[in-house]
């Protein structure tokens, strides 16, 4: 006959609850992860000024996914340094899904361009989704009487040196799109910096400077106006916003595409589930048929690449801006 104890039974059980506490404590991402996600407004970061196109997608975005998700995401921003001020704040965060950050290709450029910044866009963060890409369009004044690329560049090489082109400012990816096509294609242009793709689109249509490379948002209601010729933009697809005009593929020259993109990190640490759980969100956000529209309007494309892919991509760009700000000798303090 066996005997019981019966104050044995609570004993092992507070045993093993203790044991499972210490697991938890030992691994707190995965006790954060297997709570709701989110119980608590979440912060997106936009590294640059309210009223740029991150800010604008980025205020669409946190919109959607407070009303699927059932707290308010928000977005602050810390401009400067080109960006690098916000990221670093970014990194900093401790990583457990309320901190977040929204931005565009000086993710990786930035590291490349600048002496120093404030963190490693491979080591600090965790890509969620590349969300949206908007094109470059390339712009001549129409006094030029260009009308494509093939036209473009016969008239640069038949005038050395006397022509300069515009783009949104150093290290943005309207001008690595410009440099690499200059360093490419061998063209005798000097740079001209302007501060954002409004003011580079707005030098070309007055004939400051003649030829230019500015997101296509900027250049599409001038070009519509006919105040300004764009004659490609700098992707392997045409923008459905402006459906007749050819890209940079169609016109030969398909090694020269490229685009600028908004896109979701987070810190790294940040639990898997709740990336994945963004991750899934972001890419049926920008699906939805009014987000759609409205992406439309704005010149973005949806795209929603998933994070194993996003990461691949992240490190092919990294390969490909760092041979161009090398060849062109850019460094910035």
């Amino acid at each position: 006959m066996s005997i019981h104890n019966a104050s044995a039974r609570p004993t092992r059980r507070r045993v093993l609850q203790g044991a499972m506490a210490a697991a938890a404590l030992l691994h707190p991402g995965r006790r954060a992860a297997a709570a709701v996600y989110p119980e608590r407004p979440v912060r997106v970061v936009v590294p640059f000024a309210p009223g740029g196109p991150v800010d604008v997608f980025g205020r669409l975005l946190a919109d959607k996914l407070s009303t699927r998700l059932g707290q308010q995401f928000f977005i602050e921003n810390h401009g400067g340094a080109g960006g690098n001020i916000g990221t670093g704040r970014a990194a900093k965060a401790a990583p457990d899904g309320y901190t977040l950050l929204l931005n565009a290709n000086n993710h990786v450029i930035n590291p490349l361009l600048y002496a120093t910044v404030p963190y490693d866009p491979f080591k600090d963060f965790v890509p969620i989704s590349l969300a949206v890409t908007f094109p470059t369009a390339v712009m001549v004044n129409p006094s030029l009487s260009l009308h494509s690329v093939a036209d473009l560049v016969a008239f640069v090489r038949a005038n050395p040196k006397k022509y300069g082109f515009a783009s949104a400012g150093i290290g943005t990816p309207s001008h690595l799109l410009a440099e690499r096509m200059r360093q490419k294609l061998n063209l005798d242009l000097v740079h001209v910096p302007y501060n954002g793709s409004g003011p580079t689109a707005q030098a070309v249509m007055a004939g400051d400077t003649p030829i230019g490379f500015a997101g296509l948002t900027a250049a599409a209601p001038l070009a519509k106006a006919g105040r300004l010729t764009i004659v490609a933009i700098m992707s392997k697809e045409r923008a459905q916003g402006m459906p007749d005009v050819p890209s940079i593929a169609e016109a030969g020259y398909p090694e020269l595409a490229g685009e600028a993109w908004d896109a979701m990190f987070a810190p790294t640490g940040t639990p898997p589930t709740i990336v994945a759980r963004l991750a899934d969100e972001v890419g049926k956000i920008v699906r939805l048929p009014d987000i759609g529209a409205r992406l439309e309007t704005l010149g973005l494309t949806p795209i929603g690449t998933p994070t194993d892919a996003f990461a691949r991509q992240l490190t092919a760009e990294s390969a490909v801006w760092a041979e161009v700000i090398r060849a062109a000798g850019l460094k910035l303090k």
